[in-house]
C-alpha cells in the first residue's frame, strides 16, 4: 500500500539541509502510534541476522524548489508531496490518522500544515515495466582491504551485481515478511536494468554522518509476484526506510516487434 501526503509550509517557504532524509524519517516515526513506532524501529521483520522495516518514502516532491549550495540548503515554496509505501497497512493508517488529527508536522523545527492524503491504487506488473525513481536506489557490498579494514562498495546500474544484489535483497525481504515456509516463484529472468540513466543520476547522500551512494533515473523492471508488490511498496535495494529505493510505474516496456 502507498499513500501520497500533501503538505505546505506555514511560513513563506520550507528550508531544509540538502541531506534531509533523516528529518523525513524522524517525522514519520514521530507520527506513528508509539508502540507501533517502537516495534518497527527496534524489531521490524527478521530474516537471520537482518531486520527489515519494509517501508520506504520518496524525496520531497515540489514544483518550486531552490538549492543554495553555499549554505547547503534546499527551499520549497508552495505545496509539496511525500509518498510513503509499506507492506503493512497499519503503518500507513497510523501515519494518516495522526496527520488528520493534528493537522501539522514539523520538519527541521518548521511547521508544515497537512492538507490531504491520497491512497494510491495498487499496481500489478504482468510483464516488464518502466519505472522512475522517486528516491535513489542503492545496493552495495561490504569488502575488506589488504589491511583487513572494512570498505563499502556501492554498485552502479551498469554492473551486473546491481541487479543481482537487488534480487537477492528481495528474496530476503520476502522470507522475512511471508515466512520461511512460503513457496516463492523462481526469479529466473527477473532483472532491473537502466534505460535512461547517466552519471548525472548519481546521488550521494549523507544520512546521520554516513555517506550513501544511490542512483535515480528510468529503469526497466521485470519481477514476478509477490516480489513486484514487495518492491513497489517497500522499496528496491537497501536502506529503504532511510528514504531509498522508491519507484513509480510510468509505462509498459516495449520489446522489438511489439
Amino acid at each position: 500500500m502507498r499513500i501520497s501526503l500533501r503538505l505546505e509550509a506555514l511560513e513563506a517557504s520550507l528550508t531544509l539541509p540538502i541531506h534531509y532524509n533523516h528529518l523525513v524519517q524522524g517525522m514519520i516515526y514521530k507520527s506513528l502510534d508509539n508502540a507501533l513506532a517502537q516495534q518497527l524501529h527496534e524489531e521490524g521483520f527478521k530474516y537471520g541476522k537482518r531486520r527489515f522495516k519494509l517501508f520506504t518514502f520518496s524525496r520531497l516532491l515540489s514544483h518550486h524548489r531552490r538549492l543554495d549550495l553555499k549554505e547547503g540548503t534546499i527551499s520549497f515554496t508552495g505545496p509539496l508531496f511525500l509518498k510513503v509505501g509499506a507492506m503493512e497497512t497499519d503503518i500507513l493508517e497510523s501515519l494518516a490518522v495522526h496527520l488528520v488529527r493534528f493537522g501539522e508536522v514539523k520538519l527541521n523545527g518548521q511547521t508544515c500544515c497537512f492538507t490531504s492524503v491520497e491512497v494510491e491504487m495498487p499496481v500489478e506488473a504482468s510483464k516488464p515495466v518502466l519505472v522512475r525513481t522517486l528516491s535513489p536506489i542503492t545496493t552495495y557490498s561490504t569488502l575488506f582491504d589488504a589491511t583487513g579494514k572494512k570498505k563499502t562498495y556501492y554498485y552502479n546500474p551498469w554492473e551486473q551485481e546491481f541487479s543481482q544484489k537487488i534480487l537477492e535483497n528481495l528474496q530476503r525481504k520476502a522470507r522475512a515478511y511471508y515466512g520461511e515456509d512460503e513457496k516463492f516463484p523462481p526469479l529466473d529472468g527477473a532483472y532491473i536494468k537502466p534505460v535512461r540513466v547517466s552519471k548525472k543520476n548519481e546521488a550521494i547522500i549523507n544520512f546521520k554522518g554516513f555517506w550513501i551512494k544511490g542512483w535515480t533515473g528510468l529503469y526497466e523492471l521485470n519481477l514476478p509476484e509477490p516480489y513486484f508488490t514487495l518492491a513497489y511498496n517497500a522499496g528496491l535495494g537497501s536502506k529503504n526506510s532511510q528514504g531509498f529505493g522508491m519507484v513509480e510505474v510510468v509505462g509498459k516496456s516495449k520489446k522489438v516487434g511489439e
